[in-house]
């Protein structure tokens, strides 16, 4: 989907000026334990799903639709893993500027197959934990926490 129309409104009076976002992001494994994940169309990256929360949707929700858009799979949400607003914002090529909110779920794989859904990814595919592909820390540990029995994870001070 991309830029969701609230955004694209946001964007006629706002700018390109820093707009703060809640986000999701959605570990979603399969019942052999593999991890969902795409390879981003804008960066050719290996991936978990994620994206924007729509005004009045819950997280949770966002996390389902999501994953549903990106992968043609549909999953539960189990539990919140992780919850952190990223430190740098993101500038995009347009001049754009975006900080998120991110909260990540651990979410259970309960049908479809997994495939390309839209045009945010150029390939799906689940991975086994001990062989994932190259991917950015934030991905990685995401993943680490969402197989760690452990409370939800927030960053408490700037200085962690």
């Amino acid at each position: 989907m991309g830029t969701p129309d609230f955004i694209r409104a946001l964007r006629e009076t706002a700018g390109n000026q820093l707009l703060f976002l809640p986000g999701v992001t959605a570990v979603v494994l399969d019942d052999r334990g593999r991890v969902l994940l795409g390879r981003r169309a804008d960066n050719g990256m290996w991936a978990l799903v994620g994206g924007i929360v729509e005004p009045g949707e819950q997280p949770a929700d966002c996390a389902v639709r999501e994953v549903y858009e990106e992968t043609a799979v549909h999953c539960v949400p189990e539990r919140i893993v992780l919850v952190e607003t990223l430190r740098k914002p993101v500038v995009y090529e347009n001049g754009d500027i975006c900080q998120y909110m991110d909260v990540t779920f651990r979410c259970r794989a309960v049908g479809g197959e997994a495939r390309v859904n839209d045009d945010e990814s150029t390939e799906v595919g689940w991975f086994a934990v001990d062989a994932l592909p190259e991917m950015k820390r934030f991905s990685h540990h995401r993943i680490e926490k969402a197989l760690a029995d452990e409370p939800t994870w927030f960053r408490a001070t700037a200085s962690d």
